[in-house]
């Protein structure tokens, strides 16, 4: 369907697992291509579907230079939202459960940031997200962090695993934005390249 992208080599800045079946589910061919350490820092000043917007383009930023005219290169972030702060990948499994405990019976928000970039041009957007949890239990957040290993993950949870099944009551917004990528609006925005 996206003929439009066959004069571009589509390349994946992410090492995220969802985020490459996401964007294979688009049917889109595509390679990986990720540095190491790249800075995910951000003025302290950003709020909300900002912060992943802004990290999306330094990631692009960091990649300019290696992109080829006959690149175009995907780069995202993505953050959960909760009282006006960051619910990053947990430091260890203590923050991970904290996570989980501060989002227990509670909504909130998931933000990505993609940006489309070529060596002419950048196309940057946001999704959000709003996801409603149940109360869970001590029991269920050990079970799910020590059996699922929620560390790689923003807000300590994938909404495609055991957490999401038993512990999602609603979702208002994209379901593949709490994934990592939204991939419906992704989709859209590369019919226009």
């Amino acid at each position: 369907m996206l003929d439009n992208l066959k004069k571009y080599r589509v390349i994946l800045a992410s090492n995220s697992p969802r985020r490459k079946e996401l964007l294979a589910g688009l049917g889109v061919e595509y390679e990986v291509r990720t540095l190491p350490d790249v800075d995910e820092s951000y003025p302290g000043t950003l709020k909300g579907a900002d912060i992943p917007l802004y990290i999306a383009k330094e990631k692009a930023d960091a990649y300019h230079s290696m992109i080829q005219p006959d690149e175009l290169m995907i780069t995202a972030d993505t953050i959960v939202w909760l009282d006006g702060r960051v619910l990053g990948k947990p430091k260890d499994r203590e923050d991970a459960m904290q996570m989980l405990r501060d989002m227990s019976g509670r909504t909130h928000e998931v933000f990505t940031g993609v940006c489309i970039t070529t060596t002419e041009w950048q196309r940057c957007f946001s999704a959000q997200t709003e996801v409603r949890f149940s109360e869970l239990s001590e029991e269920e957040i050990v079970y799910y962090v020590d059996k699922y290993q929620p560390m790689d993950k923003a807000g300590a949870y994938g909404v495609q695993e055991w957490i999401g099944f038993i512990g999602v009551e609603n979702i208002s917004g994209s379901y593949y934005n709490i994934m990592g990528l939204p991939v419906q609006k992704l989709y859209r925005e590369l019919q226009k390249v």
